[in-house]
């Protein structure tokens, strides 16, 4: 992975640049329709509930920096804020017509995820087409080094709503959620001061090697999408249950109830983002801002210490480099890269030592060396504590107290004989039932 990254940092430099800031924090997640109800044919209702990302306030999204410095309604779009709704027969047609190798039937649970995207989160995909400029060729890139469909590339659509600094209150994170565990395995670095889960790039390669890894378990990519939301053994379960079932659709009634609406909601997301002209939703306008490039160092640096000496916002720094959870680049743990724009490239390689020093006492503060106080009498010290060691021991040698154990004694015997009782006997000495042996001995305090 770390490979693919390197070859393909100079064609996506100027996609880069524009990555989100985000709080380092759970997105706020509005507090109603967090679930959907779906009536049958026999008039059964069914609850399912709704990916995590749809239910983001679009205020959240709309206050990431790269949203406000980069993204702006787009006062040209004349058409009136309104969904425009289809007969069922429209909707599947233009799913029909999708140039995609992934299946996108439709149904009932289908059309009510698109009323929803349509509907109450119209908003958020016109955030979502916006912020798509940046994410897409980031997204294709990965999919395609892997030979995946690109279909694949609105799976963060649902996700993380394209926000890097998403965070599920499951502890998934990032563009593509990731879990910590799974994210490790296809080599995301996760520690105190990294955090690779929110790296765009990284994120995305493991996202596509897990998505191959997943269909080459399934070889069906309806159960890869399913898999990816509840984990692969749920869906062997769910397949079990159905009798070896290898359809998602007839293993439906057996998975859990958010993944149950997650293959509906990424075949939703696909016909969102691209017939929403037709339901009356402008795209945010773009523009996009300077290309970027990477610096590699081999030494510890602050984000803040390249903002000062480059004259470059921290603010664009961190969003440039969002798997820095506190702003330190642990270069002498191994070689990590830093972008920032093209420009401030060639000001960091003219300045680099005076970056490192730069205030470098008050941003690294962890001591690698400290002098023992010595001022006090060593031998006092060490008399004092031979005394207190010695006191003690003799106080513990005088606590504890061990009896022989006799021919066909009994542990309410010993206990009653030495003034305690079973439990405590059984405590002290690691007896779990009632066998002891006799000549051996107990200790019964």
């Amino acid at each position: 992975m770390h490979i693919q990254y390197k070859t393909m940092r100079k064609k996506t430099s100027a996609i880069i640049a524009v990555m989100f800031l985000g709080c380092n924090c759970v997105m706020q997640a509005q507090n109603v329709n967090e679930e959907i109800t779906v009536t049958d044919d026999d008039g059964k209702e069914e609850v399912i509930d709704v990916p995590e990302a749809m239910n983001y306030e679009v205020d959240s999204l709309l206050n990431l920096y790269y949203s406000k410095t980069y993204l702006q309604p787009d006062n040209d779009c004349n058409y009136r804020d309104e969904n425009k709704t289809y007969p069922k027969e429209v909707y599947i047609d233009r799913l029909s017509r999708l140039p995609n190798v992934m299946e996108m039937p439709y149904n009932d649970i289908v059309q009510q995820f698109i009323d929803r995207y349509t509907g109450r989160l119209r908003h958020s995909v016109s955030y979502m087409l916006g912020a798509s400029n940046f994410y897409t060729p980031i997204f294709e890139e990965a999919l395609e080094a892997n030979g995946l469909p690109l279909e694949l590339k609105y799976l963060p659509v649902i996700e993380s709503a394209l926000n890097p600094m998403a965070t599920s209150h499951a502890g998934a994170a990032g563009l593509w959620q990731f879990m910590v565990a799974t994210g490790k395995q296809y080599g995301l670095e996760v520690n105190s001061l990294v955090d690779e889960r929110r790296d765009p790039v990284k994120s995305s390669f493991a996202a596509a090697r897990y998505l191959k890894d997943l269909y080459n378990i399934f070889g069906d990519w309806s159960l890869v999408i399913a898999a990816y939301n509840c984990g692969p053994e749920n869906i062997k379960k769910a397949m079990h249950r159905a009798g070896g079932e290898a359809d998602y659709w007839k293993i439906y009634p057996y998975l859990p109830r958010e993944t149950r609406g997650y293959v509906p909601a990424f075949i939703a997301a696909n016909y969102v983002m691209n017939y929403y002209c037709e339901h009356n939703i402008c795209p945010m306008r773009t523009q996009l801002p300077a290309n970027t490039d990477t610096i590699v160092v081999n030494r510890d640096v602050h984000l803040k210490q390249i903002a000062e000496v480059c004259g470059i916002e921290l603010d664009e720094l961190r969003t440039l480099n969002p798997q820095y959870r506190r702003d330190i680049v642990n270069g002498s743990s191994k070689p990590s890269i830093i972008r920032m724009p093209t420009t401030a490239t060639n000001t960091f390689i003219a300045n680099e030592d005076s970056i490192y020093k730069y205030n470098s006492d008050a941003f690294f503060t962890r001591r690698s060396l400290v002098e023992v106080d010595n001022s006090t009498s060593s031998s006092s010290v060490r008399k004092s504590s031979t005394k207190r060691r010695s006191s003690s021991s003799r106080r513990r040698r005088s606590r504890v107290k061990r009896v022989t154990i006799r021919q066909g004694d009994t542990l309410s015997e010993i206990a009653e004989r030495n003034h305690t009782t079973v439990k405590k006997l059984r405590q002290l000495n690691g007896i779990r039932g009632n066998n002891i042996r006799a000549g051996k001995k107990i200790r019964v305090r």
